[in-house]
């Protein structure tokens, strides 16, 4: 197998790890692969976020682009099956509900969702859909470039997290998907470097504030889950990629960042 083909292969593993989009037949997916398949989960969020914004891009021939901006959401949520919010859902129900690490980890493995769940993903949602209304007044287009960059850097820092932080589960089989566990140096430097040339689209000081802006969320979610749990589950990574990318989202509309 050349080098092309297997970070082509790297890449549909990470497709069908974070999508619903079907990975070919002849791929074998393992632990190890998974594992350096973390590299291309930035990129993933790329794909996404391309496809939300071409579906909004599409729809205001049509609708208003608060219309618009709502299929966009229901596209990603179609794309991803949920993935993310689910996460959100349950990391929010595990912290709010359980007393002890235990407690915590057991509620986060349960499939049904609590006030606390609910709560995180209605107003998750609602803040989302008024951010990116909110930039769609300053510029129609404004909401593309956000797609596309909120999708791309709130993987980013939610995939960095494999790297620093030690993976935390009462037990370990209690996923039934599997989930990247570690990551090299090199994994983390082509993550890294996804999210970097998507910041080419901004000027040098709006990227300067965006990196700034997602590196303090990134540590106060880390202090958080450290504090908690003591490290990260594949809920956690998933509340983390909502919370970045509504942490894109205001911070590109305080920038008032147009396209």
């Amino acid at each position: 197998m050349n080098v092309l083909q297997q970070q082509l292969n790297l890449f549909f593993i990470a497709m069908g790890f974070f999508t619903r989009i079907p990975m070919p037949k002849w791929l074998n997916v393992d632990a190890d692969t998974l594992n350096q398949a973390s590299r291309y989960f930035g990129l993933v969020g790329t794909l996404i976020g391309v496809l939300t914004a071409m579906v909004y891009s599409a729809m205001l021939f049509w609708v208003s682009p608060n219309v618009a901006i709502i299929l966009a959401m229901i596209t990603s949520v179609l794309l991803t099956g949920g993935f993310h919010e689910d996460g959100l859902a349950d990391t929010a129900d595990g912290l709010g509900g359980g007393w002890t690490v235990e407690a915590k980890l057991n509620i986060m493995k349960d499939s049904r969702i609590g006030t606390y769940g609910a709560l995180a993903l209605v107003l998750g949602l609602l803040l989302k859909w008024q951010l990116l209304s909110e930039l769609a007044l300053f510029d129609p287009s404004s909401v593309s470039l956000a797609l596309i960059l909120g999708h791309t850097l709130s993987r980013v820092v939610a995939s960095s997290l494999i790297f620093s932080e030690p993976y935390v589960t009462e037990d370990a089989k209690s996923k039934c998907k599997p989930l990247a566990m570690h990551q090299s140096v090199n994994e983390l430097s082509i993550l890294l470097a996804t999210g970097a040339i998507l910041l080419v689209l901004l000027t040098f000081q709006q990227a300067v504030v965006i990196t700034v802006g997602l590196f303090v969320v990134r540590f106060a979610l880390v202090k958080l889950f450290r504090r908690q749990l003591g490290g990260y589950t594949g809920d956690t990574l998933g509340a983390t990629q909502q919370v970045a990318e509504l942490a894109c989202y205001v911070i590109l509309l305080v920038l008032g960042v147009t396209w």
